[in-house]
């Protein structure tokens, strides 16, 4: 990818107007967890030990163009500082002759902290008036942010267009991460999808078994594969209007040679509750009064053998009702495999989505995955094969400079 990144650049002295992504859970106006801001600060330690001087955008929640306290980024400024481990100036607008001036005012090594940009009208609609007053804040544009580079708005698009951009070390590990799993992955090379609905993964599948050796699918979507296949679902969730998009992603996985692993067996219960009465049967044997709530224990063997012999592992969304237990055997267990295989130096491992981040989390295995991703959006619309917005305006400016 043709994107310099601001690593590689002389900051010393420098206005680095940087775009993170600073959207953490609060509670009671505190920082619940700073996972996201932990991260980001660890890549800008060393451009402040250099001399640059940061101005930092970002977003927290969805306020639509109004100014509403709750949404406000002075929250999350001790965190912040905490995480950068020095003083954390804080400015109330993030656009406007008062945020130049603070701006202006910053020595080498130190931070300013804008209010949200989702505040300003302008922002979502990607407005060019907008982003010409977050360029008059500094030197360089530095993205940081992928988790909102799906967004064409005025601090993701708009602003790399006119002034010097680059991309944030943050940006450029995700992209890194994200291109071994995909466009380059070592084989074989496997990706496990699961979740809800096939509707709202379609073009997630049909990228991906043109890409990849083999595609395991899990949850309910699932079962709207197994209906396909004319197995009884009784009062399990699925999607009969999505039989011919089955059929037509089963197609292009042949075509691609690409195998689709479905489970042999599944786990049922008549109830969906933590510590219902469960049992296996087949695929194709759910009881009219049950629902399929998770992989059986042959396909939990059968995914554990795949994933065995591969060399690369995306994972997207759990394989059963992970939430409630004992629903969460199987992605457990086939987190731990992953996890293990990763220890080993057997592949690598990229996870992303916000039920597969959970999901690793409960199963104590995310941080041994090669790469987790945060974000939501953006990561899928990777996945569906998209140029993100954010990120074809840096290889723009990569191209111009």
């Amino acid at each position: 990818m043709t994107i310099t990144p601001i690593t590689d650049m002389n900051v010393a002295g420098k206005r680095l107007v940087v775009r993170a992504d600073l959207n953490v859970p609060l509670a009671d106006g505190k920082v619940a967890d700073a996972t996201r801001i932990t991260r980001f600060a660890e890549g800008m330690k060393p451009l402040l030990a250099q001399g640059a001087r940061l101005v930092i955008l970002s977003h927290l929640g969805r306020p639509s163009g109004e100014l509403n306290p709750a949404f406000s980024l002075r929250q999350i400024k001790p965190a912040l500082a905490e995480a950068l481990g020095r003083p954390v100036t804080f400015n109330e607008t993030c656009a406007g002759p008062v945020a130049e001036n603070a701006a202006a005012q910053l020595q080498d090594g130190e931070v300013l902290l804008c209010e949200n940009v989702r505040f300003e009208r302008g922002e979502e609609v990607n407005d060019t008036n907008l982003a010409r007053q977050f360029a008059a804040l500094g030197d360089i544009y530095v993205n940081d942010a992928f988790s909102c580079a799906h967004r064409a708005h005025a601090s993701t698009a708009a602003i790399a267009d006119l002034m010097p951009a680059t991309a944030g070390p943050l940006m450029i590990e995700e992209m890194d991460a994200l291109t071994r799993a995909l466009e380059a992955p070592k084989r074989p090379s496997v990706a496990i999808v699961g979740g809800a609905k096939v509707s709202s993964k379609i073009a997630v599948l049909k990228h991906l078994v043109q890409k990849l050796d083999a595609v395991i699918v899990g949850g309910g979507m699932a079962n709207t594969f197994l209906f396909a296949k004319g197995a009884p679902m009784g009062k399990s969730l699925h999607e009969a209007d999505q039989v011919e998009t089955v059929k037509e992603i089963l197609l292009l996985a042949k075509a691609a040679k690409c195998e689709i692993l479905l489970p042999e067996d599944v786990v049922v219960a008549k109830e969906f509750k933590e510590g219902a009465r469960k049992k296996i049967v087949q695929w194709d044997r759910c009881p009219k009064d049950a629902m399929i709530l998770d992989a059986g224990t042959a396909a939990l063997r059968q995914f554990q053998g795949v994933l065995a012999s591969a060399q690369t592992i995306l994972w997207n969304g759990p394989l059963g009702a992970f939430e409630i237990p004992p629903f969460d055997h199987s992605t457990m267990a086939l987190a731990e495999t992953a996890a293990e295989l990763t220890r080993a130096k057997l592949c690598v491992s990229v996870a992303g989505g916000g039920d597969t981040v959970a999901a690793l989390n409960a199963a104590g295995v995310a941080g041994d995955f090669t790469y987790v991703s945060t974000a939501g959006g953006a990561f899928l619309e990777w996945l569906e094969g998209r140029v993100l917005p954010g990120i074809a305006a840096l290889q723009r400016a990569d191209q111009a400079a």
